[in-house]
């Protein structure tokens, strides 16, 4: 008894070490939903710490004003697509300490670039079009695991944004600047 109760501990001990080896994880697929969206995403291994993250996915968004609304008040859901590379800085630190660092839970810092086109809008209201529009964040964030399977994230970020509003009419394309401040609650496939 005392040997199949060794033998089982030593084996659990070597799965779990070889689990939680501190690296980013060769390829983990997922969904995520916040406040103000629904997304698709992957992230393939790049480096030890480095994951490239793909995403699809519909952002929210509302607006109001009566001068061009009759109620005032509307909604939208767009398309976005996502590229993004995350160096996961802290992974090796959470596994030596025993921590979970599956589908790549840790710290992040990243280069978040999103492509919002307006190739349809779902909205409250008809003929509701936008403008296309290329985002680049600088962002910190995490990624925390709540179970085998549910996981949630928030960053924070300061970037750039370029509309290309001459394709809209308009006179010139405009460039401000863009906030990324999100938190997500996901499923990993």
């Amino acid at each position: 008894m005392k040997k199949t109760f060794l033998f089982l501990t030593l084996f659990a001990l070597a799965f779990s070490a070889q689990c939680q080896d501190g690296t980013v994880e060769k390829s983990t697929y997922g969904i995520q939903t916040g406040v103000l969206g629904l997304w698709f995403h992957n992230e393939s291994k790049l480096s030890e710490q480095i994951a490239l993250r793909s995403e699809v996915g519909l952002d929210a968004g509302f607006f109001g004003g009566s001068v061009f609304y009759d109620d005032g008040t509307g909604y939208l859901l767009i398309p976005t697509i996502s590229v993004e590379p995350r160096w996961y800085y802290n992974l090796k630190k959470r596994a030596s300490k025993a921590k979970n660092t599956a589908d790549n839970a840790g710290n992040f810092v990243s280069l978040k670039t999103s492509f919002l086109p307006d190739w349809f809008v779902i909205s409250n209201y008809e003929n509701i079009s936008v403008i296309n529009q290329l985002i680049i964040i600088p962002t910190w964030g995490i990624r925390r695991n709540i179970g085998n399977h549910l996981n949630y994230e928030a960053g924070i970020g300061i970037g750039y944004r370029y509309s290309f509003a001459k394709s809209a009419g308009f006179s010139e394309n405009e460039g401000d600047v863009a906030a990324n401040l999100h938190l997500r609650f996901g499923y990993r496939f």
